[in-house]
């Protein structure tokens, strides 16, 4: 089952609270799930249905190219989104867990261009290197982790979200990537409908 964070949407709990009964070992299997989750939408698809881009009303992107902030996202642009969030957060958890303070900037950071994946092929490609990539930050935690050290947010950001050790930020950004299931199923569902409908009419 993938990760329940209804207690953290709804203010019940902290991440820093939800997060104190994560074990290394239940973070590789969170990503494995998320994984296998993602891969099981978007397996099945073709590549005109990764590169299909959706009807999406509340498309409101402003930090997009000029030209992009209104567009729906793509499978395609939504799995290079989703697995460079989730390998952000898993790199500072690396950090962190080794003792090491971080602070807010520069992120670390880096998104492959969206525009540039238009196969399937090469969505399956990019979610198994975020998997090995993600389990690969896991690796570098010594098996005593420091959860002690923070990084160094914003009081804004720590207002708004808690503090962040090392296993609250790998959690952040699987919270981030299990917030868009949803939005990929139904950007599967309309590029079937629309190809697939096409491909009748022919």
């Amino acid at each position: 089952m993938p990760l329940d964070f209804t207690a953290v949407d709804n203010h019940e709990l902290s991440l820093l609270e939800f997060s104190e009964h994560f074990t290394v070992n239940d973070l590789r299997d969170a990503t494995n799930e998320s994984i296998d989750t993602l891969l099981k939408i978007v397996k099945p698809l073709t590549d005109a249905q990764v590169s299909f881009l959706p009807y999406d009303p509340e498309a409101d992107d402003p930090y997009a190219k000029p030209g992009e902030e209104k567009i729906g996202w793509s499978i395609a642009h939504l799995v290079v989104h989703a697995t460079a969030s989730s390998e952000e957060w898993a790199t500072y958890s690396g950090i962190l867990a080794r003792g090491l303070s971080y602070p807010a900037e520069p992120r670390l950071r880096y998104e492959t261009e969206w525009t540039t994946v238009t196969t399937t092929a090469q969505c399956i490609q990019r979610l198994e290197e975020s998997r090995r990539i993600r389990l690969g930050y896991l690796d570098v935690w010594p098996d005593q982790p420091n959860l002690e050290m923070k990084r160094d947010l914003s009081p804004r950001f720590i207002e708004r979200f808690g503090e962040f050790n090392a296993t609250v930020c790998f959690l952040f950004g699987l919270k981030h990537e299990v917030g868009h299931y949803a939005q990929f199923r139904e950007v599967a569902r309309q590029a079937k409908a629309a190809t697939e409908g096409t491909a009748a009419a022919v």
